[in-house]
């Protein structure tokens, strides 16, 4: 598989961090100003906040970042050190970071990890396994947190009642049916019938209103046997560590938020349960945001869904819930990717041990 270098790089393009903040900034403005309870005084709350919850909060996200650099090392059969791996996941968050939700970085991190050393067809395969984990962690956890949430998942919001009335909800099922459908479809074409997923998809795109993309299907087809060969004969060694590490990694990008609330309002163990589902549900809405990073979207949708338990704390936690969980990224990708781009193309590469 050959990457356009020139798009990936108008990607992984520091100059790219204005457009998210400037999309987000301008609507929190657009929310302090029409929101008639959202005040200076408002502002000040933030000074309320448990400053041990606040560091709870910051340990939790740090760990989770944490928990994708050991997987991105264990799924790469530790090719990488703890270093090059840690770049590896910065400028991988970047580039989810100043792309669309639903475009995602996976172009980007194939290119970073074969820059990294990783020959293209491992490269194709480690980065679908982690999409295809990912995908699984919500297919699979979320009707389990749902049920425990016993049916208050879906905010009761005068907003979404007038302008959405149930479409949140048929939003939300409508995608998990086609999350649980492509993950399952992946699963099988990537560990079980590889060159029977490429005759499929090649059939279908040669229907003639799709031939044009018959190309460009085989291409893929192709990628999906190369990746399938790669991960053949993999023991349950190796697929341990990485689901664990997958299970703490979506555990504590959602955890992070329970405790950043609780930090301003006091939670029993059900409005915990409850928070954690509705970022489940939120998930779906920011993964179908057609701005950079769902910036903008996000910080609408928090208030919907979690104003019930903040009150007058609702603003100013959406603002520290994105400088935790959100701007950092940007921040850390335009400081590493310069120095990476020396590294690997005008310095000899380390960090990658002999094949």
């Amino acid at each position: 598989m050959k990457l356009d270098n020139k798009k990936i790089f108008e990607t992984l393009n520091p100059n790219k961090v204005w457009v998210p903040v400037l999309i987000g900034l301008g609507i929190v403005f657009l929310m302090f100003y029409l929101d008639p309870t959202v005040n200076a005084n408002t502002l000040k709350g933030v000074f309320d906040a448990s400053i041990p919850y606040v560091i709870l909060a910051v340990l939790v996200i740090f760990s989770r970042d944490l928990g994708y650099v050991y997987r991105i090392r264990e799924i790469t059969d530790r090719k990488l050190t703890w270093t090059r791996a840690i770049y590896v996941i910065i400028l991988w968050e970047f580039a989810s970071a100043v792309t669309p939700s639903v475009v995602g970085g996976t172009a980007v991190a194939m290119f970073i990890l074969n820059k990294e050393g990783i020959k293209m067809g491992k490269a194709i395969a480690y980065v679908m396994v982690t999409a295809i984990l990912d995908n699984l962690f919500f297919v699979i956890g979320a009707p389990i947190i749902l049920y425990f949430a016993q049916g208050n998942i879906f905010p009761d919001s005068s907003l979404l009642e007038t302008q959405l009335g149930n479409s949140l909800e048929a939003i939300f099922w409508i995608s998990y049916a086609l999350y649980a459908s492509y993950s399952f479809v992946m699963a099988v074409a990537l560990f079980y019938k590889p060159r029977v997923f490429k005759w499929v998809l090649i059939k279908i795109f040669s229907i003639k209103f799709l031939r044009k993309w018959k190309h460009d299907a085989q291409e893929y087809g192709n990628q999906i046997i190369e990746a399938s060969r790669q991960l053949s004969g993999k023991s349950y060694k190796y697929w341990l560590p990485i689901i664990g590490a997958t299970i703490f990694i979506w555990s504590s990008r959602y955890l992070m938020l329970n405790a950043l609330i609780a930090a301003f309002v006091p939670l029993d163990a059900m409005d915990h349960v409850i928070v954690f589902a509705r970022q489940v549900i939120m998930w779906i809405v920011m993964m179908i945001s057609p701005t950079p990073g769902s910036s903008g979207t996000a910080e609408f949708f928090y208030g919907q869904f979690f104003s019930q338990f903040l009150g007058q704390y609702t603003f100013v936690t959406s603002i520290v819930w994105r400088m935790l969980s959100y701007y950092p990224y940007l921040i850390l990708g335009a400081i590493f990717l310069p120095r990476w781009i020396r590294q690997v193309f005008f310095k000899k590469k380390k960090g990658v041990n002999e094949e």
